[in-house]
């Protein structure tokens, strides 16, 4: 059975590009184009990863992040920042919400299937 991950990301390119690199590992993915999207789309299915951006409208990511951990379902989901934040304030805020792994814009595709790959759940 394939492992499924969700995408949440303003940017419907960068979804894509990330998708086709998933579905080309071997994941199932699930897209979000916000936080709020995304917590709509928290419905009690499996997800052994969540990829998230920061800056989005809506609700960006981290109060997404903090909004995902208090769902029971989701609390130990790991979720990688993947974002064009390079400061180690938003870094840290990011891992105070819980984030695993912070991947910046712009990204090669295989740097973040081996932050994929090393965080997945079993």
């Amino acid at each position: 059975m394939s492992k499924t991950i969700m995408i949440v990301d303003d940017s419907a390119s960068l979804r894509q590009v990330v998708s086709i690199a998933l579905k080309g590992a071997g994941y199932e993915v699930v897209e979000a184009c916000d936080g709020k999207d995304a917590l709509n789309k928290l419905d009690g299915r499996k997800l052994h990863l969540i990829i998230s951006d920061v800056n989005m409208p809506n609700m960006d990511g981290i109060s997404f992040l903090k909004a995902a951990k208090q769902i029971p379902a989701y609390k130990f989901t790991p979720v990688i920042m993947l974002t064009t934040e390079a400061s180690d304030a938003k870094k840290q805020e990011g891992q105070a919400a819980g984030a695993r792994a912070w991947v910046v814009k712009p990204f090669q595709p295989a740097q973040m299937l081996n932050a994929v790959s090393k965080l997945v759940l079993p």
